[in-house]
């Protein structure tokens, strides 16, 4: 799984990676995206990060549950943020909601250039709007 959260938004991307005849294949299996809300618009960049990989595994719940899987992100903070000892509030709050996760998941950091699907998708996340708020454009009854 592919992570990236900036300023204004946070993008996922899922992928398979399989082996085939020695040649790796990567697909897509699914990909989300938000706007950053603005109360978490203060937090600053590595917060945010450990934040949407909280709401990440929530929302890839099904995906994932069980599964042995890597975090690709291209902040090293990240992983630090997972050994802190000591952190505040919502750092807590955020390392108890992931805990069923811990034995599943690796995190690798990966240089910026490597993320151009998440990359993309955070940057053009969806308003946090009733319409899109499941992930999808509604139409509107006229």
């Amino acid at each position: 799984m592919q992570i990236d959260a900036c300023g204004e938004g946070l993008g996922a991307a899922l992928c398979k990676t399989q082996i085939i005849n020695d040649k790796t294949f990567e697909g897509l299996i699914c990909f989300i995206s938000r706007r950053i809300k603005p109360a978490e618009a203060e937090y600053g960049a590595s917060p945010i990060q450990f934040l949407f990989l909280v709401w990440d595994l929530k929302k890839l719940h099904y995906y994932l549950d069980g599964e042995v899987f890597d975090i690709i992100t291209d902040l090293n903070y990240v992983k630090s943020l997972l050994k802190m000892k000591k952190s505040n509030r919502h750092i807590l709050r955020w390392h108890i909601s992931i805990q069923e996760y811990r034995g599943n998941m690796n995190i690798v950091h990966k240089y910026e250039n490597i993320h151009k699907i998440s990359d993309g998708l955070r940057r053009s996340a969806l308003a946090n709007t009733p319409e899109t708020q499941h992930g999808y454009h509604r139409k509107k009854n006229i």
